[in-house]
């Protein structure tokens, strides 16, 4: 394990947490470990209940070096006491779900959160017995009142995915930890660097590492990073028992990457304003959410609780058929955005997300929660993942469309 204070600025941590010179060559890169199976030097027990933080590798389901350096660099970023990675941002999800809850468990999560962890709280967790209770988390009174005396979990996202609500972490925590309930918060869209959640009150803070902890779009995996013991409790059911582990040659690649994360922060961030800003002078534009704004809703929020405002914006262009009429232009016309599905690479991602489309699908919200919902995306968004080209480019090939 890896204490963030080993190191005394962010880009020394994501350089060199977890890593070392090879000792066996001198190699000053770390290599890629793509054994399945490692020879044993001692006789020892065949089972995973028997590993210690000391144990030998002996087969990568259990730990692999290259995974190992990863989870290490990123709980330095994180500033946690350990960190698992896992085969995919919802393998990550999961992974906290069902080894912290079980059958007459109650499970409070975000209303709003990404489309597969919405799914698998509404239709996978209550086949199983588990009491589920979606809620909009910048209600502090009503995340309260959702509290009832067999909450175990309380998952929240911030900002939300896709809508860049923002969630008052100390606040909610607080509310957890008075139910004896643990938080878990989803900050992808924020990276590790967004957010100081240890100091917020967050136990498990999970990621996309597909997003920007590796940052350029060709590995897929996800991480969990908390506290010791609930990470050696997450090793043992998710690593040992649901056996969503991560592959060594993408532990590798997102390493690579994630040692850059500071820089990428401070250019996505600097991107995604002058984007947001550039959206908000333009007549066909008709909202944008980016925290950085002042006419953001929680922009005092976000000013209090984030360290980097990111490179994640959504803003709205009226109708749904004007939000259509606009993505087909997006496909013929744009030459530097990418009209494409997922986020937090170094070149520019934007994708339209209608409405009615998701309330059907993964949210289901009525009544006041679509409201709230609405009163952020009105009838449909575009979701936008500022890359790091220079900020006139990407305005310049907007501006032909919008």
């Amino acid at each position: 394990m890896t204490n963030r204070n080993a190191f005394s600025g962010d880009m020394t941590r994501a350089i060199h947490a977890g890593e070392v010179p090879d000792p066996a060559t001198g190699a000053s890169a770390p290599a890629i470990h793509m054994s399945s199976t490692f020879v044993s030097r001692d006789v020892s027990g065949f089972s995973a209940h028997d590993l210690t933080e000391d144990s030998p590798y002996l087969y990568a389901r259990w730990a692999n070096p290259s995974v190992t350096l990863l989870e290490r660099k990123i709980a330095a970023m994180q500033g946690t006491e350990d960190c698992l990675c896992t085969a995919s941002g919802m393998a990550a999800a999961a992974a906290i779900m069902f080894t912290f809850l079980s059958s007459g468990d109650h499970l409070l999560i975000s209303d709003v959160s990404y489309a597969g962890v919405a799914e698998l709280a509404r239709d996978t967790l209550p086949r199983m017995g588990i009491e589920v209770t979606p809620v909009d988390m910048s209600d502090l009174d009503a995340v309260a009142a959702a509290v009832r005396p067999n909450t175990r979990l309380v998952h929240v996202e911030s900002p939300v995915n896709p809508i860049m609500r923002l969630t008052d972490l100390a606040a909610v925590s607080k509310i957890a930890q008075a139910a004896g309930a643990l938080v878990s918060c989803d900050a992808t869209f924020a990276s590790p660097l967004g957010m100081d959640t240890q100091a917020l009150g967050v136990d498990l803070v999970m990621h996309s590492i597909t997003k920007f902890i590796g940052g350029h779009g060709d590995a897929v995996g996800g991480a969990v990073a908390g506290r010791a013991d609930l990470i050696k409790q997450l090793r043992l059911e998710a690593s040992i028992h649901h056996g969503g582990i991560l592959s060594p040659f993408n532990a590798w690649l997102i390493a690579r990457g994630a040692s850059t994360l500071p820089l990428r922060m401070r250019a996505h961030q600097a991107g995604a304003q002058a984007v947001a800003e550039w959206l908000e002078t333009r007549p066909g534009v008709t909202g944008v959410m980016y925290p950085g704004l002042p006419s953001h809703p929680q922009h005092d929020l976000a000013r209090r609780q984030m360290k980097n405002y990111s490179g994640m914006l959504s803003f709205q262009v009226g109708s749904v058929a004007d939000g259509e009429r606009v993505a087909q232009a997006m496909i013929e016309k744009l030459k530097v955005v990418h009209y494409a599905v997922s986020l937090g690479h170094h070149r520019s991602l934007i994708f339209w997300m209608e409405t009615q489309g998701l309330m059907d699908t993964s949210f289901r919200l009525t009544g006041a929660a679509a409201d709230s919902y609405r009163a952020y995306a009105g009838d449909g968004i575009f979701r936008m993942s500022v890359g790091l080209e220079d900020a006139e480019d990407l305005i310049a090939d907007l501006a032909q469309v919008i």
